[in-house]
């Protein structure tokens, strides 16, 4: 699977990418990257088929290990446009792209 940098990731998010979160909801409701769609590993193979088939998908997780184990998972089904975020939600926060926080503040970190 392919691996994207934070700053790529962000980058085919804003030319159209879905950015799909695959932590659990306690996770993703204390720090997650702006306009990511929650669809928590424990749960996703019963909701894979919301997910468009006609639009990119960047995959992210915490550090990019459940990320990269559903991305795999959705090319299997017959997804073709996925990426897996390199490092997941700590390199995103890391590298001072937006996010939520816990508190729904928005900023960088």
């Amino acid at each position: 699977m392919k691996e994207v940098t934070p700053a790529e990731g962000q980058r085919l998010v804003q030319q159209g990418a879905l950015l799909v979160d695959v932590r659990e909801p306690d996770e993703y409701e204390a720090v997650h990257a702006e306009g990511a769609q929650l669809m928590p590993l424990s749960e996703f193979e019963a909701r894979a088929s919301e997910l468009p088939k006609d639009r990119p998908l960047v995959m992210i997780c915490r550090s990019g290990a459940r990320s990269a184990r559903a991305g795999e998972w959705l090319l299997e089904q017959g997804y073709s446009d996925v990426v897996n975020l390199q490092g997941g939600t700590n390199a995103w926060v890391e590298d001072g792209l937006p996010s939520v926080h816990g508190s729904g503040v928005r900023g960088n970190a």
